[in-house]
């Protein structure tokens, strides 16, 4: 008996003061993955998105895989959602966000490989170059939350960026129709997505810069910002999730105190 209660004792002991039990592990700090067009991409002087600057207000590390002139078709028919799909481990986080590309129709003869099949839900429509099936913006976007959340992560489905607001001196705040699109997409996915009104945020922060501040951060055209415009634009996105502008996304657990405050 004595024997017995010594091994007790010192069992019990290790689980305190030796090897932590699978319980008391910490789960590894998550990735964050991000999907889009140039808007979001690492580019070259003077231009650059919004992704290279996002980890500066995030705690955790962040993989951008947004890529210079990609819609959500063009993206998935390249298989860089797939890739993504192949990264992601339970935990993660993937932000994807399309739109400034995803315009236009694919039923020309002269179709760009990148526009939608026009609508929200399950239209399709035919490439008139090469006949391909084309689906909605929706459908590819959905389509890769649903992967990705199957793994275990995340998805935050965020709104394009608008184009510069003050263009020709008047602020105008039109939102394109891949804004509703990308709202609509994140409630389809349910458990597992959320969304954040990211043309919602910026267009907030240009009405406030102003005109000139404004033009300031557009060097080249109204769609690709500076990198200090890329740097706002993230700090308009992390503001938004902080503020929990459209709903709490699991991003914001992870964005480092204080949080940028620019509209």
């Amino acid at each position: 008996m004595l024997t017995q209660l010594t091994l007790l004792v010192a069992a019990l002991a290790a689980g305190v003061h030796g090897s932590p039990r699978p319980a008391d592990v910490k789960r590894a700090t998550p990735t964050v993955y991000l999907a889009g067009d140039s808007t979001m991409a690492k580019t070259s002087a003077p231009l650059d998105g919004w992704g290279p600057y996002l980890g500066k207000y995030l705690t955790v590390p962040v993989v951008n895989k947004a890529i210079s002139g990609r819609s959500a078709r063009s993206y998935t028919n390249e298989g860089r959602f797939a890739e993504i799909e192949k990264l992601v481990t339970s935990g993660d986080i993937v932000v994807i966000e399309f739109g400034h590309n995803d315009g236009g129709s694919p039923n020309s003869a002269s179709d760009n490989a990148r526009s939608d099949c026009p609508g929200s839900g399950s239209e399709t429509c035919k490439s008139g170059k090469t006949g391909e099936t084309v689906y909605t913006f929706s459908y590819y976007v959905e389509k890769a939350a649903k992967s990705f959340i199957a793994k275990g992560a995340s998805v935050v489905v965020s709104s394009q960026t608008p184009n510069n607001m003050w263009e020709g001196g008047k602020y105008g705040a039109g939102a394109s129709r891949f804004v509703a699109y990308a709202a609509s997409s994140a409630k389809n996915v349910g458990k597992g997505a959320s969304f954040v009104d990211h043309f919602q945020a910026v267009a907030a922060l240009y009405l406030k810069l102003g005109n000139e501040k404004t033009n300031a951060l557009y060097p080249k055209d109204h769609t690709h910002t500076s990198p200090e415009g890329g740097d706002l634009v993230a700090q308009a996105f992390v503001q938004a999730v902080g503020l929990d502008f459209n709903g709490t996304t699991p991003l914001k657990a992870y964005l480092k105190s204080p949080i940028p405050k620019v509209f």
